[in-house]
């Protein structure tokens, strides 16, 4: 039995090691030995393309989200923003009806169907040659949909998706396990570009041609996703733009993160079953594999963890000096379950290891006291416009609580 569970355990220990640290090395190889593409002369022109905002009561952000999305740098002749409200219930409506003015247009679903059913619905509305996708809490930075759109100047790229950096939120304690997590998860996407292309684009932000975006889901599918899928299908690349820049803000709450990762997951499933024959290595050969690394291996993690807890157990009641082995695991347990139910309007103890440096001296540092609030907009705004995305990932975290509180105004 000894000899059995210290299998098991060597399978899970092997299997997590491959999934998190055997296959971005395995990655870093084959894109160092494949030769890379030529580059393509740039586009001669802009093409139109549609914004598409998903929304569902999201009344306290969607006038910043519309506010940054109207300040992108891309001609205003040629792009067409138009919010999907699934069946809002507070004043989502009348904020983006406020905007119509200035060419928002808004979808309304007449009751509560999900995010995939009302991007389907809208599918007859865009009238772009790209479409753009994005979400109601995150911020674009002002060249990323350039730099998205510039992509398809090559003819076998369908998908273009963008760069995540996870930013806290200024006025709530931040997650700073899942920041970790996001510029991980970048890093391997940009290898993934590399070798063969990602699997799936970044529901935050990703630009796709409307040929590829322009078909039915079911609701119960993830159209980020599907979009790198359907795009392979059709023989085209999904690429990861690491100067494509989008800022996302962290869930505060490990159980509101835990939930939408279910949810993403759950969803996640049903699409690669519905295009389970793209696991086929022989028709898809390295997107296959990259596919399976990517998406499933993860997936099955906690059902080896799951497999690998009762062979610790054994081998802790029976081999001398095992039990340091489940030390760890009861230490992470124990921090996990704290956290979970941990209330969420109470701070959490800070850990400056990775930690934004506003959030450990106050929104302005120890002592100094905030620009007023006509400085602050004018400062933000011109810097948002001549910096590198370097620079916007550093002034993001103080200009973003100044730009909301002042967009607020604009409107009245």
């Amino acid at each position: 039995m000894t000899a059995v569970c210290l299998w098991v355990l060597g399978v899970a220990t092997a299997f997590v090691l491959y999934t998190y640290a055997g296959y971005p090395v395995a990655l870093l190889v084959l894109a160092a030995v494949r030769h890379r593409r030529p580059p393509f002369p740039p586009l001669a022109e802009w093409p139109p393309i549609s914004i598409v905002v998903p929304a569902y009561n999201e009344a306290a952000a969607i006038q910043t989200t519309l506010d940054n999305l109207l300040q992108v740098d891309y001609p205003a002749e040629r792009r067409q923003i138009v919010v999907l409200s699934d069946a809002s219930t507070d004043a989502t409506d009348a904020i983006v009806a406020a905007y119509a003015s200035r060419g928002v247009e808004l979808v309304r679903l007449p009751r509560r169907s999900g995010k995939t059913a009302v991007e389907n619905a809208a599918l007859p509305l865009l009238r772009g040659e790209i479409i753009v996708n994005t979400d109601a809490s995150v911020r674009v930075e002002r060249g990323a949909v350039k730099r998205l759109v510039a992509t398809f100047a090559d003819p076998t790229v369908g998908v273009a998706s963008s760069h995540n950096v996870s930013v806290a939120r200024l006025e709530r304690h931040a997650n700073y396990a899942e920041s970790w997590y996001v510029r991980y998860d970048m890093w391997v996407r940009d290898l993934e570009s590399r070798v063969s292309g990602i699997v799936g684009a970044a529901g935050c932000l990703y630009a796709v041609r409307a040929s590829i975006h322009r078909h039915v889901l079911p609701g119960s599918m993830s159209r980020d996703f599907a979009a790198g899928l359907v795009a392979r299908e059709r023989g085209f690349r999904a690429l990861s733009v690491p100067d494509a820049v989008c800022f996302v803000p962290r869930v505060p709450s490990l159980r509101r993160e835990y939930r939408r990762k279910v949810r993403t997951i759950a969803r996640g499933i049903e699409t690669l079953v519905f295009k389970r024959h793209l696991l086929n290595p022989v028709r898809f050969g390295l997107f296959a594999w990259i596919l399976a690394s990517r998406k499933v291996c993860r997936w099955l993690i906690p059902h080896v963890g799951a497999l690998a807890l009762p062979a610790l157990l054994w081998l802790a009641a029976t081999v001398p000096g095992a039990w340091w082995g489940v030390a760890p695991v009861a230490v992470a347990t124990a921090c996990a379950a704290g956290a979970w139910w941990w209330p969420e309007q109470r701070p959490r103890p800070a850990c400056d290891l990775g930690a934004d440096p506003p959030r450990r001296r106050g929104a302005w540092g120890g002592g100094h006291q905030a620009p007023s609030r006509s400085t602050m907009t004018g400062t933000v705004r011109s810097m948002m416009r001549r910096s590198s995305p370097t620079d916007s990932r550093r002034m993001y975290s103080r200009s973003n609580a100044s730009l909301r509180r002042t967009s607020s105004t604009q409107l009245s």
